[in-house]
C-alpha cells in the first residue's frame, strides 16, 4: 500500500503543477486578448481601419503598376507591368507624339486618349492628390478572396441556403477618400481617366497565371497586352499604405470619348449582361447577349446569374485583379474607382470585399448586385455604405434614361435599362444650374472632369438614392419551365376541346413566319432573311 500511496501523491503534485501553469496561460491570455485579437484579425482582413488621428490627412499617388486579365486564359496570360522609368519614359514619348500629331483637333485628341485638357501634366507622371477620411461601415470580419469567393460559388449555386448562412460583420471606422474635398474627387477622376490611356505595346509583363508552360508545351501563351481582357491601374502613395485601383470602362464606337476601339466588342456585351433586363432583349430585332431569354417578359433568372459569374465575364476578372493587389499589399487600405462600366465594376468590387469604391458616371448596378447575390449586412444603415456613384443630370446613361428604340444607346447597340444605384449618389444639377441638354455626349470623362468637377466650386451632397426598382414589368422564373397560366372558367366552359388545343399548341398566327433571319448589322437589325 505504501508504494502505491506514494505513486499517488506523486501524481497529484504533477496535476496540481499542471493545473498552475494552465491557469498562469489563462490569465495571460486574457489581460492580453485585444492585442491577440488584433493580429488574428489583422491575418485575415487589410489594415485599413483608422481613427481620428488619420483624418483629412493628404496623400500623393503616383501609377506603380498596371494589370491585365484576358478573358481567354487558355491563350492568354495575366499579367503585371511594372511602372519603370523606363516605361514612363517610353509612354511619355508615345502620348506626346499623339498630342503633336492631333494638335490641329485638341477635342479629337481628348476623345481618343482621355486626358482631362486642363491639366497640363503627362499621365503617366501625373501626380495625384486625394485626401483620407474616415467613415463608419459594417462589413464582413472575414475578407479574405478564399473566403469571399467560396460563398459567392456557393451563392449562386444554393441562392436558398446561402440566405440563412449566418455571416459574421463588424462595425469599424475605415479609410476612405474624402468626397467632400474637390481636389480629392478631381484627381479620382482622373485616374479613372488615366485606366483608358492607351498603353504602348511593349513593356516587361510579369506572369501572375497558374500557367505552367511545361504542361502545355505545344500552346504557345502571351503575358500582358490582348485586344480582349480587363485592365486596372494600380496608384500608390509614398509608403503604400493606400493603394488605389482604377478599372477601365466601356470602349465603344457608339459612346464617342470612351476610349480605344480594341475591347468594343467584349465591353458592349458585358454592358448588355450588367445592365438589361434580360440579356439586352429589348425586342424581337434584338440578337440576345446570352440565352436566359424564355418568352415574351420572362427571363430565367438562373440562367442570368451563371451568366454573370463566367470566368469570360469582367465580374471575375476584376476579382482576380483584387486578389493580386491584396495579395502584394496584404497591410494597405484598398480603394477602387472607375469611370462608366468601370465604375459600376468598382462599386461590386467594393461592395464584394467592404473597400470603399467612387464611381463616375455608372450606370445602374444594383439590379447586378442582388444577381450576383453580394453579401450585404440586413438593415445596413445609408451612413455605414462605402460605395459612392458621382454624377449629372444631363448623363442619360448614368440616369438611366438611356433607353427604349429610338435612344442613342439602342441605336448604338446597348441595352442599357437599369438605372438604380446602390451606395449613395452625388449628382451635379447641370440641367439646371449650366442649361445643358441630356445628350449621351456628357458621359464622357473628360467631359465631366473639365466642364463639371473643376468648374463647380464645391462638390455634389452625396445622399441614399429614393427608393428604385429595375425591370418591374419582367418575370422572372427558375429555370426554363414557365408555369402555365390557367384559363379562365367562362373562357374554359365556352369553348370547345378543339379550340383550346389551337390557342395552346404551337405559337400564335401572329407570330408564325415561313423565313428566318440569317444575318443583322451591328445595331441588331435584321438584313438578310432565309427560308
Amino acid at each position: 500500500m505504501k508504494p502505491g500511496i506514494k505513486i499517488s501523491k506523486r501524481y497529484s503534485a504533477r496535476n496540481a503543477s499542471v493545473i498552475t501553469v494552465l491557469l498562469l496561460l489563462i490569465y495571460l491570455i486574457y489581460i492580453n486578448k485585444e492585442t491577440i485579437q488584433t493580429k488574428y484579425q489583422g491575418s485575415r482582413i487589410n489594415h485599413d481601419s483608422g481613427g481620428d488621428s488619420t483624418k483629412d490627412k493628404t496623400h500623393t499617388f503616383t501609377i506603380k503598376e498596371i494589370h491585365f486579365r484576358p478573358l481567354d486564359e487558355k491563350t492568354q496570360s495575366y499579367g503585371s507591368l511594372q511602372v519603370t522609368p523606363e516605361f514612363v519614359n517610353m509612354a511619355k514619348s508615345e502620348f506626346e507624339q499623339n498630342v503633336a500629331v492631333a494638335s490641329g483637333d485638341n477635342e479629337d485628341l481628348y476623345d481618343k486618349q482621355l486626358w482631362s485638357a486642363s491639366i497640363k501634366s503627362n499621365p503617366w507622371t501625373h501626380q495625384f492628390t486625394l485626401k483620407q477620411g474616415s467613415i463608419k461601415m459594417k462589413r464582413m470580419v472575414n475578407r479574405d478572396p478564399d473566403y469571399v469567393e467560396s460563398f459567392l460559388d456557393y451563392a449562386h449555386e444554393n441562392p436558398e441556403m446561402a440566405r440563412k448562412v449566418h455571416l459574421d460583420w463588424v462595425d469599424e471606422s475605415v479609410l476612405a477618400p474624402n468626397v467632400t474635398d474637390k481636389e480629392t474627387v478631381i484627381s479620382l477622376a482622373l485616374m479613372s481617366s488615366n485606366a483608358y490611356v492607351r498603353l504602348p505595346y511593349e513593356g516587361d509583363w510579369r506572369n501572375l497565371s497558374d500557367w505552367n508552360n511545361d504542361l502545355n508545351p505545344d500552346l504557345s501563351v502571351g503575358i500582358g497586352w490582348d485586344s480582349d481582357g480587363v485592365r486596372g491601374h494600380i496608384f500608390s502613395n509614398d509608403d503604400s499604405s493606400v493603394i488605389v485601383i482604377a478599372l477601365k470602362g466601356t470602349s465603344a464606337q457608339g459612346l464617342p470619348g470612351s476610349g480605344e476601339d480594341e475591347t468594343t466588342d467584349n465591353d458592349k456585351l458585358n454592358d448588355n449582361v450588367l445592365f438589361s433586363c434580360c440579356c439586352a432583349r429589348v425586342s424581337y430585332l434584338w440578337k440576345t447577349a446570352c440565352d436566359c431569354y424564355v418568352k415574351s417578359y420572362t427571363c430565367d433568372e438562373k440562367c442570368l446569374e451563371q451568366e454573370l459569374v463566367r470566368k469570360d465575364r469582367y465580374y471575375q476578372a476584376v476579382l482576380d485583379i483584387y486578389r493580386s493587389v491584396v495579395t502584394a499589399h496584404p497591410n494597405s487600405a484598398i480603394w477602387i474607382t472607375g469611370h462608366s462600366l468601370g465604375g459600376a465594376l468598382a462599386s461590386l468590387l467594393g461592395r464584394t470585399f467592404g473597400a470603399p469604391a467612387v464611381a463616375f458616371e455608372a450606370p445602374g448596378e444594383l439590379l447586378a448586385t442582388k444577381r450576383l447575390h453580394l453579401p450585404m449586412p440586413p438593415g445596413l444603415p445609408a451612413y455605414q455604405e462605402g460605395v459612392w456613384h458621382i454624377g449629372h443630370t444631363a448623363d442619360p446613361i448614368f440616369m438611366g434614361t438611356c433607353n427604349g428604340a429610338s435612344s442613342s444607346c439602342s441605336i448604338a447597340g446597348y441595352a442599357m435599362e437599369t438605372s438604380c444605384h446602390s451606395g449613395k449618389v452625388c449628382v451635379y444639377d447641370v440641367v439646371t444650374d449650366k442649361g445643358w441638354h441630356v445628350n449621351m455626349l456628357n458621359h464622357r470623362i473628360h467631359t465631366v472632369i473639365d466642364g463639371i468637377l473643376t468648374d463647380y466650386d464645391t462638390v455634389a451632397k452625396c445622399k441614399t438614392p429614393d427608393a428604385c426598382h429595375d425591370c418591374f414589368n419582367w418575370n422572372y422564373v427558375k429555370g426554363r419551365d414557365v408555369p402555365k397560366k390557367h384559363k379562365s372558367s367562362s373562357s374554359t366552359a365556352s369553348s370547345t376541346s378543339a379550340e383550346t388545343s389551337t390557342l395552346t399548341v404551337g405559337p400564335s398566327p401572329p407570330e408564325k413566319t415561313t423565313t428566318s433571319c440569317i444575318g443583322r448589322n451591328w445595331i441588331g437589325i435584321c438584313t438578310e432573311y432565309g427560308i
